[in-house]
């Protein structure tokens, strides 16, 4: 389990828990995502995009400023919300950008003391079955880049996305099963509108809390995502935490109440949805990154309640 002590304070079962977030959905200025973070009271963010770009792909003069802002405000980044093999990266193509982004990744992760890299299991192929989906090819592109970060002190963490491992848990299960040391951050929004490959079609959609049931042994980490399905305009209609479908309440309870000691970090897609280029929104993404945050922390405190009166935790 990944421990980053966030506050010196807390002596309590839990002291290692500690919040953070894609600042980019606040804003892709680093500036504003800096400020987004210290206006939340919170010492991390889980970095994605700066400036329209991956962490891993800006160019070593932007990745130079970032790194001075970040130390001149005191901000860390915890994880590295990478592309690697996530839904935009097509197996059944010969090339592959993974491998690239990972080596620079690595470079970059070891100036900033970052230890956590999100990755994933490359896209789902269209109109082809479960048994159809390359998972030898995913499997051998997937070792190598989790040996790379091994061999670096350096944990990679497969989120249930867009990907092979996101069509159920046995699949996610399957992927840990074959890829020695890799972990798990476990999103709680998204099985709310993945289809449910574990069952014969057509495909219902998943249940968060059945897939964290079966996962959650291997869960190094957590995005907090909420919404419900539309199945109308077949798209999900992203919520604040804990008043979508997610069950993201039981869920984070469960994990405090089992010794959970890794980060909890906000991905709202309130105001941006990254793997949905058509979608489109009216809402202010750094005010919306804000209320997020203080309503997930607030929903924190009352499961805290619930569990032990005086127990509280803090970012």
């Amino acid at each position: 389990m990944i421990k980053l002590k966030a506050h010196p304070k807390i002596k309590n079962k839990g002291e290692f828990m500690y919040y953070t977030g894609f600042a980019d959905e606040a804003s892709q200025d680093l500036k504003l995502q800096i400020a987004a973070t210290k206006e939340l009271g919170w010492q991390y963010i889980e970095s994605r995009n700066i400036g329209g770009a991956n962490i891993h792909n800006i160019s070593d003069e932007q990745f130079d400023q970032a790194c001075s802002q970040l130390n001149d405000a005191g901000i860390k980044i915890n994880c590295f919300g990478s592309a690697i093999g996530n839904w935009s990266k097509d197996i059944s193509k010969e090339e592959d950008p993974s491998f690239e982004e990972a080596k620079r990744a690595v470079v970059r992760m070891k100036r900033l003391g970052t230890k956590l890299v999100r990755m994933m299991s490359y896209a789902v192929l269209p109109d082809l079955p479960p048994e159809k989906q390359m998972l030898e090819k995913r499997v051998e592109r997937l070792k190598r880049i989790v040996g790379l970060f091994l061999e670096n002190g350096l944990t990679p963490v497969h989120e249930n996305c867009m990907n092979y491992g996101g069509m159920g848990a046995c699949y996610t299960l399957e992927l840990i099963d074959r890829i020695p040391g890799m972990k798990l951050v476990f999103d709680t929004g998204n099985p709310v509108f993945s289809d449910d490959r574990t069952k014969p079609k057509p495909y219902p959609k998943q249940s968060s809390w059945d897939f964290y049931k079966q996962v959650k042994g291997h869960i190094a980490y957590v995005h907090i995502k909420d919404g419900k399905y539309n199945f109308e305009t077949q798209k999900c209609d992203y919520s604040f935490p804990g008043e979508g479908t997610a069950e993201v309440k039981r869920i984070v309870k469960d994990l405090l109440m089992n010794g959970y000691e890794g980060g909890f970090s906000m991905e709202p897609h309130m105001a941006s949805a990254f793997h949905d280029k058509n979608a489109t929104t009216k809402i202010d993404g750094y005010t919306n990154y804000i209320e997020y945050g203080r309503k997930f922390m607030k929903l924190v405190d009352e499961i805290n309640q619930e569990l032990k009166p005086n127990r509280s935790v803090h970012a």
